[in-house]
């Protein structure tokens, strides 16, 4: 595990005391658990779970693709 040092506003200082406080959990947990669900987000909203994605739709891919480049 590395260590990382993060500059923080006052505001976020405490309400992450507060957090830390009703949690009754360290400090650096809730910080690590709040790191894994922003890139748990981001790595859904970029598309990193598009497998099977055209599964559903009633066009060939190929043939789609053909259409569309033939606008070119």
């Amino acid at each position: 595990m590395s260590r990382i040092l993060v500059d923080l506003p006052d505001s976020q200082v405490d309400d992450l005391a507060a957090i830390v406080e009703a949690e009754h959990r360290p400090r650096a947990a809730v910080i690590r658990d709040a790191i894994e669900a922003y890139i748990s987000q981001r790595k859904r909203a970029h598309g990193a779970d598009v497998f099977g994605l055209w599964k559903g739709k009633k066009i060939d891919g190929l043939a789609y693709q053909q259409e569309l480049r033939s606008e070119w």
